[in-house]
């Protein structure tokens, strides 16, 4: 009879101890599920930034631009009656800066292509639907690169030769780029976002500038 007791008992000592067992497997599978669910928001708010930072390296300044084939006609006042102003010809830069730039420099085609390129660059910021570190980041490095393809075209090398850039064609550009206030606050709450520092000195020029003629 006690022996028949003892038995019992470790029956249900198995049945109490597989219980807690399966409890155990439940309740991790309850918190893997919700890190899971917790973690898809993060997944596709990786993979929208992923598919937007491949459209900011995939967007470059063409040929045609930089010739005026396909040169918009003068928004006038609608220039700045919205933050990204007009852009009819859809080549990524805003419409009145464009036609500054080769109201500027006609006879130029090297001077147009840096300055085309910048443009371009610091277009993105107001026209970039998905604003984060990561978009902020490469459209910084962006804009980067095409200034120092800039500093190409002056006789000066090294800083310079960025120092002449930025007194001759930077301020041009950003000045007609950033002309307005609400343009201005725009462009520095863009760049709260930036994680961190930039300065990408790495020359990158859309278009060959050997390639054109003067």
């Amino acid at each position: 009879m006690k022996q028949g007791r003892q038995e019992v008992k470790k029956e249900s000592w198995k049945m109490k101890t597989a219980k807690v067992a399966v409890g155990i497997v439940v309740v991790c599978a309850i918190l893997f599920g919700v890190l899971v669910i917790a973690r898809i928001p993060h997944v596709i708010d990786k993979q929208k930034t992923d598919e937007q930072v491949a459209k900011i390296h995939a967007t470059k300044l063409t040929l045609d631009d930089v010739m005026g084939k396909n040169l918009p006609p003068d928004p006038g006042a609608e220039a700045d009656k919205t933050i990204a102003g007009i852009d009819a010809n859809r080549n990524g830069i805003r419409d009145d800066v464009e036609l500054a730039i080769f109201k500027e420099y006609p006879d130029s085609a090297k001077t147009r292509a840096v300055l085309l390129q910048y443009a371009l660059a610091l277009q993105m910021e107001v026209v970039q639907p998905m604003v984060n570190g990561g978009t902020v980041g490469e459209i910084a490095n962006k804009e980067d690169r095409a200034f120092f393809c800039v500093a190409k075209i002056v006789p000066e090398k090294g800083e310079g030769g960025v120092i002449t850039a930025m007194e001759t064609y930077g301020k041009f550009i950003f000045g007609k780029q950033f002309n307005t206030e609400i343009r201005k606050k725009a462009h520095k709450d863009f760049y709260s976002h930036l994680n961190s520092g930039r300065i990408d000195d790495s020359i990158s020029c859309d278009i060959e500038l050997a390639s054109l003629p003067n």
